[in-house]
């Protein structure tokens, strides 16, 4: 596939899975990627990269994990976003994490987030409404050109997407050309080690998290090439991916952190 039928598969399985996940009350259950990945099952994170920088900071939230729709995180536990911030929320889908950074900002600040599926876009505003959340709002983009100005956001949140995108590098330097000078991002994504041909290959895994994940060392590597510094993988553990059992491939959900370097440094 091309980026560009990339992009037209991804848009088609994440408006049906929105459809799918939305019961007779209207709200939008639990889900994985996609609504096809179940939710990792109970493990250790591991400790091993980079040493002493592994955090479980949801625990004091147990419920923010579980409220996450359509992502394999939560990018909101290890940012400490202030009162009358601009956030900007990459991939938002129906809103969850976006009206939590909402709650974060407050009335002084504002959220906006972007997402390139129609569907999820209707969802997110019915729930931002539902909320009467009046600071945040949603708009129709791609991560790799993002509707807002240059050096709009304080912080650049994003739930297991990046890995969706086929320019991650185009993605991770628009997040760096969004972000103000000494801004940070907080993200959750999947990243991947020995995947094997016919999972790169399928489109379904691509558009279920794991045919698109990066290595972990690319990823980083694209995050570095866009210009950031202070970069941290602050979680990092296995993705429970039945796709991959048999196979030599592993899947690990990772939370990273940077920071767009402050022109006065």
């Amino acid at each position: 596939m091309n980026n560009e039928e990339i992009k037209a598969r991804v848009r088609e399985a994440y408006g049906a899975a929105v459809q799918r996940q939305t019961g007779p009350t209207g709200r939008t259950a639990q889900t994985g990627c996609c609504g096809t990945l179940p939710r990792p099952l109970p493990a250790e994170i591991e400790r091993t990269r980079p040493p002493g920088r592994v955090r479980r900071d949801s625990a004091s939230d147990p419920g923010r994990e579980a409220r996450t729709s359509f992502g394999c995180g939560d990018p909101l536990a290890v940012a400490p976003i202030r009162s009358g911030q601009n956030v900007l929320d990459i991939g938002s889908g129906p809103g969850l994490d976006a009206l939590a950074a909402a709650r974060q900002v407050g009335p002084s600040g504002q959220v906006i987030g972007v997402d390139m599926t129609e569907a999820m876009i209707a969802k997110a505003r019915d729930n931002a409404a539902a909320a009467g959340a009046a600071n945040v709002e949603f708009l129709k983009g791609e991560a790799e050109s993002l509707p807002l100005p240059d050096s709009w956001a304080d912080w650049v949140i994003s739930n297991c997407v990046v890995n969706l995108v086929p320019d991650k590098q185009a993605a991770f330097s628009e997040i760096f050309r969004v972000l103000k000078p000494g801004g940070s991002f907080s993200i959750t994504d999947l990243v991947g080690e020995n995947l094997p041909p016919e999972i790169l290959a399928d489109p379904a895994s691509y558009c279920a998290c794991i045919g698109g994940a990066p290595s972990e060392d690319g990823y980083l590597e694209a995050i570095r090439s866009a210009g950031f510094v202070a970069i941290q993988v602050e979680d990092r553990f296995e993705w429970q991916a039945p796709e991959l059992e048999g196979t030599p491939g592993k899947v690990w959900s990772i939370r990273v952190t940077g920071q767009r370097p402050d022109l006065m440094a």
